[in-house]
């Protein structure tokens, strides 16, 4: 399956055949892009949608000249899995250590997973 990545001024996203959609939500401010959510539907989870959302969302950051501002758990978790694009990292995220990166991820896993509840 070939997924075509297209964007708005506020987000990624990838239409599938079944009518849904996954999406990456953004807003750049400051010479910055800030990754605010990425969201893949259940039934497409497990085949690399949110890391095609992001790798897009990067790709446009790199030719723009902007620094990201990962916000969301999954944009955290795509930074310390590919510690070789940390370069696009706006301080303090680009300065931190793989253990600070590790915390700040788990500090918004908790905040997502307690608004899901709320």
């Amino acid at each position: 399956m070939t997924l075509e990545v297209k964007y708005t001024s506020q987000v990624f996203y990838v239409k599938f055949d079944d009518g849904s959609k996954a999406f990456l939500g953004y807003k750049v401010e400051d010479n910055k892009m800030f990754i605010l959510e990425t969201y893949t539907p259940p039934q497409h989870r497990g085949q690399g949608v949110a890391k095609l959302l992001v790798e897009k969302a990067l790709e446009m950051a790199r030719e723009r000249g902007l620094k990201v501002v990962p916000i969301c758990s999954y944009s955290i978790h795509y930074f310390i899995k590919n510690p070789n694009m940390r370069d696009l990292l706006a301080e303090p995220y680009a300065s931190m250590s793989e253990y600070e990166l590790s915390k700040y991820y788990e500090e918004s896993l908790k905040r997502e997973t307690s608004k899901k509840r709320a």
